[in-house]
């Protein structure tokens, strides 16, 4: 099976699981790829909105569920998720509008969102419209860089499959890396 072969049978899971569990990375190479005809780009931007919004609605559930329970409310305390949860009860739309643009606060916000007192239907509303936005402004961000990586790696055409291939192992690697996080993460015990 070629390159182009198993990134048009797996890159939108791939980019699926990647835009929960990592984020960025994943979708500018999704973007990448979609400029170079590998993806399409509405799918891209659909696996990655998808798989943003379904892990956040899965740690908010988590954080709605054990909030005030053992090593979740020990969590409250830690310095991340205290400031996330000071910022998200001054400003409730605006940040769970715009936690995913946030370095640092994009993984905690969901539990601490969940943590708040603000409706689910709400939180299901504004997380929908926000991985949406997301999605498309970073797809198309790598959609862009595809451009301008094909111009600096013109004169290495032969090699761009192989190029290109460096970057999805790449972005499997950074989708690796994000699952050990997460693992790491769900040893917290939630009491």
């Amino acid at each position: 099976m070629t390159v182009s072969a198993i990134i048009a049978r797996y890159g939108l899971i791939a980019i699926f699981v990647g835009a929960g569990l990592e984020g960025e990375t994943v979708v500018l190479a999704g973007g990448l790829l979609a400029h170079h005809g590998l993806l399409s780009l509405p799918g891209v931007l659909a696996a990655a909105a998808g798989g943003s919004f379904l892990a956040d609605q899965i740690f908010f559930f988590i954080g709605r569920r054990y909030r005030n329970r053992g090593n979740l409310s020990q969590l409250r305390q830690r310095r991340g998720f205290a400031r996330a949860l000071s910022f998200l009860e001054r400003h409730p739309t605006g940040f769970t509008l715009s936690f995913r643009f946030i370095y640092g606060l994009r993984t905690v916000s969901p539990l601490a969102i969940g943590t708040s007192s603000i409706p689910t239907a709400r939180f299901i509303l504004f997380n929908g419209i926000a991985a949406t936005t997301w999605a498309i402004v970073i797809g198309c961000i790598g959609f862009g860089f595809g451009h301008g990586f094909s111009q600096v790696f013109a004169h290495l055409h032969k090699d761009l499959r192989f190029v290109l291939s460096l970057l999805v192992l790449l972005a499997l690697c950074l989708i690796g890396a994000g699952v050990q996080r997460w693992r790491r993460r769900r040893t917290i015990r939630l009491d």
